[in-house]
């Protein structure tokens, strides 16, 4: 054994055996030779619902109908022959943060050339949500995911997700995280 290892190894036991933990007092006193026997069994932590991943290019995406944020509401026919970018966010997203204004400044720049947009907020009350968008003074058209609506638009894993929706219905872009300006600008190409 190499002496820097025993040093390390002497310095262990020396802290196991002043522990309180009773399990690490019993290893450093050496009756732990049978590792298995002294730890107490641990049951497993409950499965956490898998996330769905991005969706696939190509595929189909349908659209539910839903509330938007400041009353009005989207409806899915309206995004028929036309490109929309999906944006999952949430308030106390950090990279939320850095990637909203970009999307601010694609919906501003781009409307009137036929882009749709969809913010759905995760967070845990709409009105964190709207209070975000109204400090920050985005007007994207935003709706908060209720349980309704991610079960028929479910929410992919990351924060931020953006999704574009092509006029054929189809996933032209899906990304997990955060974009920089210049990849949101990129959208605008689609048009």
């Amino acid at each position: 054994m190499q002496p820097a290892r025993r040093h390390w190894l002497a310095t262990a036991a020396g802290v196991l055996a002043g522990s309180t933990c009773p399990l690490l007092q019993a290893h450093a006193d050496g009756a732990g030779e049978n590792k298995a026997a002294a730890l107490p069994a641990v049951p497993a932590p409950p499965a956490m619902p898998a996330l769905p991943a991005l969706p696939a290019l190509g595929s189909l995406l349908p659209l539910p109908d839903m509330p938007l944020l400041d009353g009005g509401s989207f409806r899915a026919a309206d995004a028929q022959g036309r490109v929309l970018v999906l944006y999952w966010w949430a308030s106390w997203c950090p990279f939320c943060a850095q990637q909203s204004p970009a999307m601010q400044a694609l919906w501003r720049g781009q409307q009137s050339r036929g882009l749709l947009m969809l913010g759905l907020s995760i967070d845990r009350k709409a009105e964190d949500a709207s209070r975000h968008l109204a400090q920050h003074g985005y007007t994207f058209p935003a709706a908060w995911l209720t349980p309704a609506v991610a079960r028929l638009l479910p929410k992919p894993r990351g924060l931020p997700v953006t999704v574009v929706r092509g006029r054929d219905g189809r996933v032209l872009v899906a990304e997990s995280g955060q974009l920089f300006p210049e990849d949101v600008e990129h959208f605008a190409r689609l048009l």
